[in-house]
């Protein structure tokens, strides 16, 4: 049929009988079964095909999550060897240092060799107050409050000498000063205030390894 013709029927012209359908035009016959055609074609669209495109959108992005969770996991599995070797040198070095920490009997002679390299040094001590254990994870930070006089280089080579001990000890919050502002120089007497900490195992640490 030519549409055309089609397109100049006035519908309002247009009494449906649907129980005498098969006496209609032809060419009304043909736009009820178009607008039919396109009412179902819409309704299984909107009821039917459009939740399943959600379907596949929801199906298309979780595909994508896992496609990136599969590649993560792949290289994971890839590098686990080096990974492996990574831990145990980083689990050999947490041992050395533990090992270099005092043991609780200990504690009273490392004192006793901070003081003393601080006296070889040439130093004259005005402070030296251990204070309380500050507790870690799994060890605990012993702070030493010193303040000590003496030249320049005999400062540094107290410092040096700490750094030399055979256990952990670390230099904080030192400040160094002249006792006499007016006679400033390398050999001129300077007062100098540190904290120094050395560092234990914690027992319970200590039992867990056990």
């Amino acid at each position: 049929m030519d549409l055309a013709k089609l397109n100049e029927l006035d519908l309002s012209d247009i009494e449906l009988d649907f129980k005498n359908a098969w006496s209609w035009s032809k060419s009304v016959q043909i736009l009820v079964i178009s607008l039919c055609c396109v009412t179902a074609f819409g309704a299984g669209f909107y009821y039917d095909t459009l939740d399943q495109l959600q379907v596949l959108e929801t199906t298309e992005k979780k595909e994508a999550e896992l496609k990136t969770i599969f590649e993560l996991k792949n290289n994971q599995a890839a590098n686990l060897s080096a990974y492996q070797e990574q831990l145990k040198m980083i689990k050999q070095k947490l041992n050395d240092i533990i090992k270099q920490m005092p043991l609780e009997e200990e504690i009273a002679g490392l004192l006793i060799d901070i003081s003393q390299t601080g006296v070889a040094s040439g130093l004259e001590f005005k402070l030296f107050k251990p204070a309380s254990p500050v507790v870690k994870d799994f060890y605990s930070e012993l702070p030493i409050n010193i303040e000590v006089i003496g030249e320049y280089d005999e400062l540094c080579a107290f410092i040096s000498g700490l750094a030399a001990l055979p256990r952990i000890v670390t230099i904080h919050d030192l400040i160094i000063s002249p006792l006499d502002k007016t006679k400033i120089g390398k050999h001129s007497d300077m007062l100098m205030a540190v904290t120094v900490k050395t560092y234990r195992e914690n027992e319970n640490t200590r039992n867990d390894a056990k």
